[in-house]
């Protein structure tokens, strides 16, 4: 008999803080589609962290927007992201919710709060992650460098970094994800050449 192969659990953790105000709305959508599919989590943070998964399934995309914002009192708050994956490792990461996933983080790396919380949490995911994707919108500017604080924490622990600012950078996205996996040599290599 033919083994079936099965997909990778997709995992997405939402930046909807106010620095993310003019993507979320849109990143929103994109995240509805996502929940459709099979075996694909959905979370929003900002100050804090939102399942959305069930809020975001089975329902018009004006709902499921609708919901999201009934469900995440911090829409376009601070940002705390070291916290948020603090939280998500450690209730969700230990059930096995991210073992072998693609985890998709959609953020502008503008973090309030610690950057070595920050650093320290994208250690675990790694740990048990697939491939680990950074969407940030800033990073369509040809001369962006990782320098704030909460991207240059996060930088050395993601396969990848892309923009999807817009609908053609979507398939940058697509592709982003279902890329290789790098050994941690590679993705500090591959950190150190973007700072240059």
């Amino acid at each position: 008999p033919r083994r079936r192969l099965r997909p990778r659990r997709l995992v997405v953790l939402c930046d909807i803080s106010g620095s993310m105000a003019p993507y979320a709305r849109a990143l929103i959508q994109l995240l509805y589609c996502a929940a459709g599919a099979e075996r694909a989590e959905v979370f929003t943070f900002a100050t804090r962290l939102t399942r959305l998964t069930r809020a975001l399934a089975r329902s018009s995309p004006a709902v499921a927007l609708d919901r999201a914002a009934r469900l995440a009192p911090d829409w376009s708050g601070g940002t705390r992201i070291g916290e948020a994956l603090r939280r998500f490792n450690d209730e969700y990461g230990r059930r096995g919710l991210a073992r072998g996933a693609v985890v998709l983080v959609v953020s502008d790396g503008w973090e309030t709060g610690d950057p070595e919380l920050l650093r320290r949490e994208m250690a675990r995911l790694r740990q048990v992650a697939y491939r680990i994707v950074w969407a940030n919108p800033r990073t369509r500017h040809p001369d962006y460098r990782p320098l704030a604080g909460g991207m240059a924490a996060a930088w050395p622990y993601c396969d990848e970094v892309v923009s999807a600012h817009s609908l053609d950078a979507l398939g940058e996205l697509l592709a982003a994800l279902a890329g290789p996996v790098y050994e941690a040599g590679q993705l500090q290599a591959r950190a150190e050449r973007s700072d240059q």
